[in-house]
């Protein structure tokens, strides 16, 4: 085994810290996961046993003083995020933590500052940046292939709604669902978003309403230097996980669509018709959480910036709460309105 390989310990064994852990075992050489904790004993250990890692830790506090793990993935529940940040700091670790890093600008404030504080390396985990297709959208806007862009549509509905006691506890959609399209927004253009105007209501479940959180939402985003970018979401497609994307520049467009099992056809007397897309994020973005975790261990062993850095994390949550006020007032706010 290599000496050369980063080690680091994951605290959460739910389903993204089994997809991290996995990566890491499986599709990311350059690290090894040396020890992974759960309040769920038994979830860290059915984890630990599939992807060969050796310890089970029974507490965050356990791999954060250990000396030879170098880094952490936080994969708990959003409500843990700024406070492990802010102690993986403390104890030197450099930190790859999921979305979003709280709820509340204040705590991710104190957050950032603790990393800034202690120099180590933060990521936010925002995979779509890292999806073959989206960085080839954003490639398009960069080189300049499509001229200077003007429009944005960015659709995101999922499968199926949550569970209500998800839901209850998740920061609602804005800053659940949409907050992965508010990052994709600012990645794609390469600008950022002064303003929002939210249309949304309850037209999935009226269990989500009495949660007081919406499932169906139309934002529309003024960008700093023109761009109109809207981002269509539903917490609920009969036909699955529909996640596309398109740009309509000064030159040209560039649009990316859904990804399927196969690129099969069938066309008969009746129809023609094709399998459904990809069901759910676990198998539309595989390759994507592969490639954030890379991204993160070569800015930790190369000491470069991260790719998606706390900062990015902030201004999506900004956006978010932008989103819900507009909503609640029914008029545009700008992000300068989120204190």
């Amino acid at each position: 085994m290599s000496t050369n390989q980063l080690n680091v310990g994951i605290i959460g064994a739910g389903r993204i810290g089994k997809v991290h852990a996995e990566n890491l075992a499986f599709r990311v050489p350059e690290a090894r996961a040396l020890s992974i904790t759960d309040l769920n004993r038994e979830a860290a250990e059915r984890v630990a046993s599939r992807c060969g890692i050796p310890a089970v830790a029974g507490s965050a506090d356990q791999i954060l003083a250990d000396p030879a793990i170098r880094a952490v993935l936080i994969c708990s529940s959003t409500d843990t995020h700024a406070d492990l940040i802010v102690r993986a700091a403390q104890a030197g670790k450099h930190i790859f933590c999921e979305k979003p890093i709280a709820h509340s600008l204040a705590r991710i404030d104190a957050a950032l500052a603790a990393v800034q504080q202690a120099g180590v390396k933060l990521q936010i985990g925002f995979n779509r940046r890292f999806d073959p297709n989206f960085a080839r959208v954003r490639a398009a806007v960069a080189g300049g292939e499509i001229g200077a862009p003007r429009l944005l549509h960015i659709i995101s509905r999922d499968p199926a709604p949550p569970p209500v006691s998800y839901v209850k506890v998740s920061g609602g959609i804005f800053l659940d669902m949409t907050i992965h399209d508010f990052d994709m927004a600012r990645f794609l253009i390469g600008d950022e978003v002064e303003e929002v105007y939210t249309a949304a209501g309850v037209m999935v479940d009226p269990a989500i309403g009495e949660a007081g959180d919406l499932d169906t939402a139309l934002i529309v985003l003024r960008f700093r230097n023109g761009v109109i970018g809207t981002i269509d979401n539903c917490r609920q497609a009969a036909y699955g996980y529909d996640q596309r994307a398109e740009i309509l520049g000064s030159a040209g467009s560039i649009a990316t669509g859904n990804c399927y099992p196969n690129q099969a056809t069938i066309s008969t007397g009746q129809c023609v018709r094709r399998d459904l897309p990809l069901n759910f994020f676990m198998d539309r973005y595989t390759e994507s959480f592969s490639n954030e975790v890379r991204s993160f261990v070569q800015s930790v062993v190369e000491n470069k910036p991260t790719a998606v850095s706390g900062l990015d994390g902030r201004i999506p949550v900004v956006m978010g709460l932008a989103a819900r006020k507009s909503f609640d007032e029914r008029r545009p706010v700008k992000l300068s309105e989120i204190q």
